[in-house]
């Protein structure tokens, strides 16, 4: 129960210029239509000064802006708790979700609900049930039913962990992880028809990205399979691929496919041109889930 001992009922016409944590963290809640303060009991018996905003509420730090319908800030604990359309954005990624903490100090947090992020500078995009963010390690984590599309290429699985890194001044996708039901699609650049996936599946995956936006490696491990549409030297058609493993690796020259290493269990298998476009060669689970991208301005 909370114990309202200052109660400062605030309408807020327009900017409001207001410390909402230390000095030191330089968070500053510029606008709310509603501010009160005032302490809530703590088990041990001691009280904790709070601080909530309710109404079209703005805090910024540095470069990043949170937007959000009520929030309350318990400083000692270094923690905001966010609370509908929440709008988190700075220079690397803005995010959106139902319900969110957010430890201004660490620039660390968490987001539920409906969760919607991007990238901006390498135009991924994400959606999932939960995500944490980290502006220092760099790291944007997914769950449950995460998804992310970048470049082209689709990512999904339990688990997603993003990380980022700074290239000429802006900060771009490197590494790309996914955890449980890890699933990998791609379409094929070079099909001039009908749309055609390359597709990966396994338990784990790791996918690395150059500083051009171009895959690297990619890396599944545990029930690893592979479905992938091949060509001869002139780019003709010459069937597609099936391989399978414990481990798999794909190896990438400037974005295209190198080399395969399977190991464990390997097993491969070449399907002709007539089944191209046969949606049962298709590797079990694969979606292209192209209508569920969230929507940016």
């Amino acid at each position: 129960m909370l114990c309202l001992l200052a109660l400062t009922a605030v309408l807020v016409p327009g900017l409001t210029d207001y410390t909402a944590s230390a000095e030191k963290k330089k968070t500053v809640l510029e606008h709310a239509d509603v501010i009160e303060g005032g302490e809530t009991p703590e088990s041990s018996g001691k009280v904790e000064p709070f601080r909530s905003a309710t109404g079209s509420v703005v805090f910024v730090q540095g470069s990043k802006t949170l937007r959000c319908d009520r929030a309350v800030e318990y400083p000692e604990r270094d923690l905001i708790e966010l609370e509908g359309n929440i709008f988190i954005k700075d220079n690397t990624l803005e995010t959106f979700g139902d319900r969110g903490l957010y430890h201004p100090e660490e620039e660390a947090g968490e987001l539920s609900g409906n969760v919607r992020g991007r990238i901006i500078r390498d135009n991924l995009l994400a959606r999932a049930n939960r995500s944490t963010f980290n502006q220092k390690s760099d790291e944007l984590w997914l769950y449950d039913d995460a998804i992310t599309w970048h470049q082209g290429r689709q990512l999904s699985g339990d688990i997603i962990r993003v990380h980022v890194k700074e290239v000429s001044g802006e900060k771009k996708v490197d590494e790309i992880q996914v955890h449980g039901n890890a699933f990998f699609a791609s379409r094929d650049s070079l099909s001039t028809g009908k749309p055609l996936y390359d597709q990966m599946s396994g338990e784990h995956m790791v996918v690395t990205i150059d500083d051009r936006s171009r895959l690297t490696g990619v890396t599944v491990t545990t029930k690893a399979k592979a479905l992938y549409h091949i060509y001869d030297d002139g780019n003709e058609p010459s069937g597609v691929n099936f391989t399978s493993g414990e481990v798999l690796r794909m190896f990438f020259r400037e974005g295209k496919l190198s080399r395969i290493l399977t190991t464990g269990s390997s097993l491969g298998k070449q399907y002709p041109n007539s089944l191209r476009e046969d949606k049962g060669i298709d590797l079990p689970g694969f979606r292209w889930r192209e209508s569920e991208k969230p929507l940016f301005k």
